[in-house]
């Protein structure tokens, strides 16, 4: 189960918090609806008990902290807004990448796809997904690592009705199965439909805490809505007829030509209209939303006598019906029908005294075993201002109606009147000591479990990376033809297809986009931050990264060389293309410069979450890094007679016994060249810089 204890948010500047002492629970083998109109806190409530956010407080899942669970992704699943993948992976690719992230087999992404309905677009690219397809999906991703509790955010928002359907029945069923479902929605009759209980938030604050038929009997109630230009006179002939019968009927006239008739039926609404020669407009059965707070205390007054002008009836629905229950006619705002008082909302226009205590309906009798509550009556919708009842009218457990219409949620009725002992709903108890809960922290992002091959399947999942390997082999060896026509380029250059004029060789500036492009698209496409919050910033995470990112570069260099050769020996000959000498070293520093650059854009993209700065970064170190070290390298060449740069590439005056020392010159002439060092340089400033950010993140 899901215990929520006290979370609130941290305010921003002068506002009050989003989500102010929240507390409830939700119960194992049943579905929780966090019901509330936008704005009202849901989705920061969420965020609290997931540690997505600051704030304060505690929820514990199962009898303990999220933080505290070894591997939260096999414990709760989450669904927060839409499938944040990239639009070019498939959908079956991207189940495969997170069931790698998540350490469950490969063969479970075939199982949820089948669970889910979407065998059928499994090779589907996640952009060309319906709404629909896409929250069958984000159930798939909540799904996979099989969790016992799921969290989802609003999931039926902008759905059909058969996908809704769909939706709810799968909800149901893992709940049925042991699990649990908080599932937070905006609808009050969607919540009354799908949910086993619900939890109602206004402002912030747990206005209501219910079990599904007592929110369904206190918040919402069937009702009539009629529409005829003679709406006054209609509303008094109902009364009479109400009446003379002893029924309980309440009409609330909400502006215009419309009245909303509750507790009677429209064939009722409608000979009465027929008999007297009124004309309607529109006769249709509605389901009235009482607003957030119904049911949470609701208070039913006492009518004391008859006023000269009749407008409201008290009659009883049934043997156990109780006595004191007034059903009132209320009028909206227009003076001729009445006049709000200052405090205590507007008078009803008739109230007559109370019936016998048992006396029989004759039209209509409730429900067997249904017992009437109390409510306070509907407020009128229009933008005018609502008027507030003073005496609500008990109202039967009934079936819901044929057609319903959605209506905007209204504010429960204020009243300084006397009223009755309210009606024994189910609250969160609030905390009695001024003790604020303990904070919130936001939780370390765990690294996948499997990090290599979840960057394999990223990396291959998608096309990026074909499409610059091939456009980086095109261009060198276009380059390399136009070189050689040209004339008076080295052979090594030549190769490597690299003219003087530019800062760096193609494959070195396409590998340095494919190693920007690993960090870049985790946080364009937080795949891995839907229950996170953030990007993992993890060793193993970044160790994986760049594994997979030299592989790459390294696969890149050698290609491009390749495939240079080849066709400057099918266009000019042998000549071109000979083995140099020194080509062991020539080759140790072109696959290091590949790999270099591999490494500076996956460390700048991740100190700086962004693709364009990682190759930026890959850019600049020719461009500005070089100069800078060659600065450095003047200063140092004018301390001794022998330049710097030429006692890196002498070597270390003592020799090894076992030869090693010609492994280190290498290295050292290697780091001795311009572009060599500033690369390594930068390597290592942005590793550093990388170290400090990740642990700058868990200080926080």
């Amino acid at each position: 189960m899901i215990e929520a204890i006290g979370l609130t948010s941290i305010p921003r500047k002068e506002q009050p918090p989003a989500v102010d002492n929240v507390s409830f629970e939700a119960h194992t083998g049943r579905v929780t609806a966090l019901l509330g109109a936008p704005g009202a806190g849901k989705t920061t409530a969420l965020r609290l008990m997931l540690e997505l956010q600051r704030g304060r407080g505690i929820t514990y899942f199962r009898g303990r902290p999220l933080h505290g669970i070894p591997h939260p992704a096999h414990e709760v699943g989450v669904l927060l807004g839409d499938v944040p993948g990239h639009p070019a992976r498939s959908v079956r690719g991207h189940l495969r990448m997170l069931c790698a992230a998540s350490g469950v087999p490969a063969r479970r992404a075939d199982e949820v796809l089948e669970a889910v309905g979407l065998v059928s677009l499994r090779d589907e690219r996640l952009g060309t997904l319906s709404r629909g397809m896409d929250r069958r999906l984000g159930l798939a991703c909540a799904l996979l690592p099989d969790p016992h509790t799921l969290v989802l955010d609003d999931p039926a928002r902008g759905l059909a009705v058969g996908e809704r359907r769909w939706l709810y029945d799968m909800l149901r069923e893992h709940a049925a199965q042991g699990g649990t479902v908080l599932c937070s929605t905006a609808d009050p009759k969607e919540a009354a439909r799908f949910a086993d209980h619900v939890v109602t938030l206004d402002g912030g604050r747990v206005v209501a805490d219910q079990r599904a038929a007592d929110f369904a009997r206190t918040r919402l109630r069937p009702r009539v809505v009629v529409r005829s230009p003679h709406a006054a006179r209609l509303s008094v002939l109902l009364a009479q007829r109400a009446r003379s019968t002893q029924r309980s009927v309440e009409v609330v006239r909400e502006g215009g030509n419309r009245l909303c008739v509750y507790g009677t039926t429209c064939a009722e609404v409608g000979e009465t209209a027929f008999r007297n020669g009124i004309v309607v407009h529109q006769l249709a059965d509605e389901v009235g939303d009482m607003g957030p707070g119904a049911g949470a205390g609701a208070e039913t007054s006492t009518a004391q006598g008859p006023q000269p002008s009749s407008a409201a009836i008290d009659a009883q629905t049934g043997p156990d019906s109780e006595p004191e229950a007034a059903a009132a006619l209320y009028s909206g705002p227009e003076p001729e029908f009445a006049s709000p008082a200052p405090d205590s909302g507007p008078e009803p226009e008739f109230a007559p005294p109370a019936p016998d205590p048992d006396p029989e309906p004759e039209f209509a009798s409730p429900a067997p075993g249904s017992s009437p509550e109390p409510e306070p009556p509907t407020p009128a919708p229009d933008p005018s201002p609502e008027p507030e009842p003073s005496a609500p009218a008990p109202v039967p457990e009934s079936a819901p109606a044929a057609s319903t219409t959605l209506e905007p949620p209204q504010e429960a009725p204020a009243d300084d009147t006397p009223q009755a002992a309210p009606s024994q709903q189910p609250t969160t108890p609030r905390p009695t000591t001024v003790a604020l809960p303990p904070p919130v922290l936001v939780r370390p992002a765990p690294t996948p479990l499997r990090p290599v091959r979840y960057e394999i399947r990223r990396a291959a999942g998608v096309a990026t990376g074909y499409i610059v390997g091939a456009c980086v082999l095109a261009v060198s060896a276009l380059t390399a033809v136009l070189l050689a026509r040209i004339g008076h380029t080295p052979q090594p250059r030549l190769l490597a297809a690299w003219p003087a004029e530019l800062p760096l060789p193609p494959a070195a500036l396409g590998a340095g986009l494919l190693g920007a492009l690993a960090f870049g698209d985790e946080f364009r496409h937080p795949a891995l931050a839907v229950d996170r919050g953030t990007v993992p910033r993890r060793l193993g995470l970044l160790t994986a990264k760049l594994f997979v990112a030299s592989l790459t570069a390294l696969a890149l260099a050698v290609l491009t060389v390749g495939c240079t050769a080849e066709v400057l020996y099918l266009v000019y000959g042998s000549e071109l293309v000979a083995l140099p000498a020194d080509w062991p070293a020539l080759s140790a520093g072109w696959l290091a410069l590949v790999t270099g650059c591999a490494w500076a854009g996956a460390l700048a993209a991740g100190v700086f979450r962004s693709t364009t700065a990682g190759l930026a970064a890959v850019v600049a170190v020719p461009l500005l890094v070089v100069p800078a070290v060659h600065k450095m390298t003047e200063g140092l060449s004018a301390r001794g007679p022998v330049p710097f740069a030429g006692r890196l590439k002498g070597g270390l005056p003592p020799r090894w016994p076992f030869g090693g020392e010609q492994h280190l010159e290498a290295l050292l002439r290697l780091l001795a060249q311009p572009v060599g060092g500033a690369m390594a340089l930068s390597v290592l400033a942005l590793l550093c810089a990388y170290a400090f950010t990740g642990l700058r993140s868990r200080v926080r």
